[in-house]
Order: C-alpha cells, then sequence, then structure tokens
C-alpha cells in the first residue's frame, strides 16, 4: 500500500528533530522545504523547544524500563549477606542459673568469700543456650568447656545497658569480685579473626555473642599469652542491636528461659551524673589509669546478678534443628 509523500514526512517529524531532516536532504530540496518566512519564527521555537527531547523518552518501550528495574534489584541482590545459607545446626545446649545476692555488700560478708556461696542467694531461673557447633567450633568448644569445668560459676554479670544487652564472664584473678578464670586446655581460637565468624547479626532478643568490641578485661591481662576470651553478651530486646554486629562473634542462641533475660534486664543500673562523666572523659584524655577502672562501674546492675550454676544438657540427638533466623 503506497502512502503519500507527505504522510511519510509528517510521520518521520514526530520521530527525529526537523533540523536533522533537513540536514541530510539535498542540496535541491533544501530551498523547497525551506518553511516560509512567515512561519520560521514558530518552526524554531518548536525545534529549540526541550519538549521534544522530554516527548521522546515516553516513546521507550516498557520491556526496557522492566529489563533496567530488575537488573538493579538483582544488582542490590547480590550485596546483601543471605542468613539463610549459613549453617546454624544447634549441636550443643549449655545450662546456667541466674540467682541474685543481696548480702553481696553488706559489712558482715566474709572477705574473700565466692559468689556461689552466697547465703542467702535469691533464684532467678535457668536459662538454656544452644550453640552453632558447625558454624562455630573453636567458640563453641571453649565456651562449653568453660561451662562444663564450672569456671562460669559464681561470675558477676558486670555490665548491664537496659534495652539492649548485659555481659558476664570478665576475665580474671579475683574470684570473689565474680571474675573467671578460664580452665587448662581451651583452643586458641582463630576465629576472632576471621571475617566468615562475623556474619550473624543481633537481631532478636536471646542472641547469645562472644564480646569482642564490648570486652571490658584489663589491659594487662589480655596482654598474658595464656589469655582466653571468656567474657559474653546476651542481648535483651525488645529490638535488634545493630551497633553490635560485626565487633563480636554470634555463636548461639536462647533456648529456654527468655523469662529471666528478661527479669535481668528490668534491674536497675548505675547511671554516673553528667559531670562525672566529662571528669571522666578529661582523665582518661591524660592517660590516668583510674578512668578505666572507674568506667568499668558504670552501667552495672544495682542488685548483684550471678551465675549460680552451670553445665550441659545432654540429649540423644546431638543435632538439633536450627532456629529461624532473621
Amino acid at each position: 500500500m503506497a502512502f503519500p509523500s507527505s504522510s511519510i514526512i509528517a510521520a518521520s517529524s514526530t520521530v527525529y528533530p526537523a533540523y536533522l531532516s533537513l540536514h541530510h536532504r539535498p542540496n535541491s530540496q533544501r530551498a523547497s522545504s525551506r518553511p516560509s518566512n512567515a512561519n520560521h519564527d514558530n518552526t524554531y521555537k518548536c525545534i529549540k523547544s526541550p519538549k521534544i527531547v522530554r516527548r521522546s523518552l515516553f516513546s521507550l518501550p516498557a520491556s526496557f524500563l522492566l529489563l533496567h528495574t530488575s537488573s538493579s534489584l538483582a544488582i542490590d541482590d547480590t550485596n546483601t549477606t543471605s542468613t539463610s545459607a549459613i549453617d546454624t545446626t544447634i549441636t550443643d545446649r549449655i545450662f546456667m542459673d541466674f540467682s541474685v545476692c543481696p548480702s553481696y555488700f553488706r559489712s558482715d560478708r566474709p572477705l574473700g568469700a565466692e559468689l556461689s556461696s552466697c547465703p542467702d542467694s535469691e533464684p532467678l531461673g535457668r536459662v538454656v543456650f544452644g550453640l552453632y557447633g558447625r558454624l562455630l567450633p573453636t567458640t563453641t568448644a571453649n565456651f562449653k568447656a568453660t561451662c562444663t569445668a564450672a569456671a562460669y560459676r559464681g561470675t558477676l554479670v558486670h555490665k548491664l545497658l537496659q534495652g539492649q544487652f548485659f555481659a558476664a564472664g570478665r576475665q580474671g584473678s579475683r574470684r570473689e569480685k565474680g571474675e573467671v578464670q578460664p580452665p587448662s586446655g581451651l583452643i586458641r581460637n582463630s576465629e576472632t579473626v576471621d571475617a566468615r565468624a562475623f556474619k550473624l547479626r543481633h537481631a532478636r532478643p536471646g542472641t547469645l555473642s562472644l564480646c569482642l568490641g564490648q570486652n571490658d578485661d584489663d589491659n594487662d591481662i589480655k596482654l598474658n599469652p595464656n589469655y582466653h576470651n571468656v567474657e559474653f553478651l546476651v542481648t535483651t530486646g525488645p529490638g535488634p542491636c545493630p551497633q553490635l554486629d560485626g565487633q563480636n562473634i554470634v555463636f548461639g542462641t536462647v533456648l529456654e528461659g527468655m523469662d529471666v533475660i528478661t527479669s535481668i534486664a528490668a534491674i536497675p543500673t548505675y547511671k554516673p551524673a553528667e559531670r562525672i562523666r566529662l571528669f571522666n572523659d578529661f582523665a582518661q584524655l591524660i592517660g590516668d589509669e583510674r578512668a578505666q577502672t572507674a568506667r568499668a562501674m558504670w552501667d552495672r546492675p544495682l542488685k548483684t546478678v550471678y551465675i549460680s550454676d552451670c553445665g550441659e544438657l545432654r540429649v540423644t540427638k546431638q543435632s538439633l534443628s536450627p532456629p529461624s533466623l532473621p
């Protein structure tokens, strides 16, 4: 079917700007197709108007836009770490009994008496932890060995950030202060410098993590060649703790006793005044060693919460089904 030449020129002008069609015509036709002087100004305005350029954007097919959107989403998915590919199978179960010692600060308390022998202990309950032994075998083995050797027995919960986490298991030689003496035979933990050990997040309450970034152990103790990091933290909720991600190693979760974790999180803590905080910052700036000692008292529960007992729970089937991760 033949179309008139005027229709072809009109159709081509809707796709290409007019000055391109004038440029590609032969010289013999340029004079005949040039617009008259009366319409010259209007034609120039249409050519220079940016509306034609904007209108050409709408002529892109919808399939191109859909392909561009799907490709950008595919790039974002590759940068997101998926927790479904991480093996969080629970291979071991550890229990810890938490209690409160009301007579810890009393003047008639025997000198050097350990917290495990508190005469008026008030039990808070038992917490059962599930450990990710396949994902972090060294961290799991050291934590289980410390529990089975009863080294955590009499350990003080020395830090509590309400709405975030509490920490326990500070290493030291003073058992009357609730410090931990790691048992002999622990494995040198190389997972603390392995980037694959920091993939799991502190995304929900009841997350068990090896305390690295928030560790309060003294520098003299850390310089000991036989030093083993045994300090741990447990998130209390109600929300996630993204500030802990990438600094501490998540190696377990709470299976039973989340009500005990909640009751510990509700205990009030020591909050220094703003003047004391500023003075401590200045003392730390000038290198005063007493600043770190004073800072260790901050965010400490006003009740003496400690681990009265700990150990391993034997199960018939060693590998349990992994919990659902966010």
